[in-house]
């Protein structure tokens, strides 16, 4: 069986209009927010989101990058280390409202490694949760996203890849079968 697509080019542009449109409606102008995308995949979000939310709201919408390799809880348990990325938090989150951004949420674990690691930099307000694609079976822990941009149904052999024309030469969602892992 083939790859199928989740979301081609043209419905990620709308999903993410949509998510930063529902982000508006509960952060303003986003004086007192943060956007803070997990390593290494949810910078991509973060990316288009900022850049979306700018043109929309008019004014630079404050953003970083949080690096959870120390903080997972499969740290130690891989036959090939996990080399750590750039955290890159150069201003307080204390008492601010923060929407910690991920691609695909799955177990939930990369989440709580990404709260683990918030925590490190200070106590936020409040901390919701964004995501493009919700894979809703097979949580681990009790995490859901407050903002979703697609939710699909999967099953565990399955894999699902938000691509991004910067790094894979276009924007879509694709679902992988197991045969098509390798």
């Amino acid at each position: 069986m083939e790859n199928q697509v989740i979301l081609n080019a043209k419905q990620v542009e709308l999903t993410i209009s949509r998510l930063c449109h529902q982000l508006i409606e509960n952060h303003g102008d986003f004086s007192e927010s943060i956007l803070i995308g997990l390593q290494p995949r949810g910078i991509n979000v973060v990316t288009r989101l900022k850049a979306r939310l700018e043109e929309i709201l008019g004014k630079e919408v404050k953003c970083g990058n949080l690096d959870i390799t120390f903080y997972r809880d499969d740290f130690r348990r891989r036959e090939k280390p996990i080399i750590p990325s750039t955290t890159n938090i150069d201003f307080s989150i204390e008492n601010k409202k923060i929407v910690l951004v991920d691609d695909v949420l799955f177990t939930g674990r990369t989440i709580r490694s990404g709260m683990d690691a918030l925590l490190a930099f200070g106590r936020p307000q409040q901390v919701e949760l964004l995501t493009m694609i919700d894979r809703r079976f097979k949580r681990h822990l009790p995490i859901q996203a407050d903002y979703v941009g697609k939710t699909v149904d999967t099953m565990v052999s399955e894999r699902v890849s938000v691509e991004w024309k910067e790094t894979e030469g276009k924007d879509r969602v694709l679902l992988f079968n197991q045969e098509d892992n390798g």
